[in-house]
């Protein structure tokens, strides 16, 4: 049984189907499970993940946790322990690609995301371990140019040249996943992106060229958009190398350019393209589980890709 923690989020969401689609046994657990919308075969409990004295009969049969660093705030490490205690033996923590940096100068902390928190509480757990140190996410675009697309030609923002390559929550999701059935090594640390950086001004013309309408990108002062940045989480003034998970089945499978995340920034209610660049969909044909515990694939970066941090 896989405990999910923040099952009901922008990534718990997608995990919980993607295992449940592998034929896995799923313990969702959330808040409010009349809202869910998980699949039928998902088993959904009501729990509180950061307040760890009430999740004693959610761990009965847990042999694996997924820890989402905002849903289990400050209570990672009593978590973890009491899913050793009750036999558990793999956690897989969502992190940061910022994780190392000064806590004061990650924003999403202002959220209530504990990355750094959930990061430890993995490593020192004593069961075996893989924390996903995630770029930002491409559905943060939504939240900060999609609306001024929406309203003219013009998007803007602080740092024009700044630039990132931003993860797909589903290509995240499936990394997640496949660390959670057993198929990705243990104890590392895996710094996650997607296939190319990208500046904002070079965002706005992608976008453009989408959907057929010249955009420009403005560069305003940082501080009169930082107020703002802090609220959605956003990253510092800094790039980050592209990092892909690696699939050594398929060395030279081309990386294509982030396409999903140009439809999903332009058109939210366009329909996206299914599975990972680097990954097949989840429809694809897989093997047996018992095959994929005689013969694991990597699904992670391995040590010393290029463009790892």
């Amino acid at each position: 049984m896989i405990l999910v923690t923040g099952a009901t989020g922008t990534i718990g969401s997608r995990l919980v189907a993607l295992l449940a689609a592998e034929g896995a046994k799923v313990r969702a657990v959330t808040r409010g499970p009349q809202a869910s919308g998980l699949p039928a075969n998902v088993d959904i409990v009501v729990g509180d993940p950061s307040r760890p004295g009430t999740m004693a009969a959610a761990m009965e049969g847990v042999t694996s946790l997924f820890l989402h660093p905002r849903a289990v705030g400050d209570s990672a490490a009593e978590l973890c322990a009491l899913a050793r205690e009750r036999g558990a033996g793999r956690v897989v923590a969502l992190a940061a690609i910022n994780v190392d940096e000064d806590l004061a100068a990650q924003p999403s902390r202002f959220q209530g995301d504990r990355n750094k928190e959930a990061e430890d509480a993995a490593v020192a757990s004593g069961m075996e371990w893989a924390s996903l140190r995630a770029a930002s996410f491409a559905v943060n675009t939504l939240h900060t140019m999609a609306p001024q697309v929406r309203a003219g030609d013009v998007v803007r923002g602080p740092y024009a040249t700044f630039a990132e390559p931003l993860i797909h929550e589903e290509d995240l999701a499936e990394v997640a996943a496949r660390a959670l059935l057993d198929e990705g090594p243990a104890f590392r640390k895996m710094p996650l992106t997607g296939p190319q950086a990208l500046s904002h001004e070079e965002m706005a013309a992608v976008i453009g060229e989408v959907i057929g309408r010249p955009l420009r990108y403005q560069e305003i002062p940082p501080e009169a958009y930082a107020q703002g940045m802090v609220q959605r989480g956003g990253s510092r003034r800094r790039s980050w190398r592209p990092c892909w998970p690696g699939t050594p089945e398929a060395p030279d499978r081309p990386r294509p350019s982030p396409t999903r995340w140009r439809r999903s920034s332009a058109a939210p209610r366009a329909p996206t393209p299914t599975g990972s660049p680097t990954m097949p969909p989840p429809s694809a044909a897989r093997p047996s589980r018992s095959r994929r515990a005689r013969g694991r694939r990597r699904s992670v970066p391995a040590r010393g890709q290029p463009g790892c941090r």
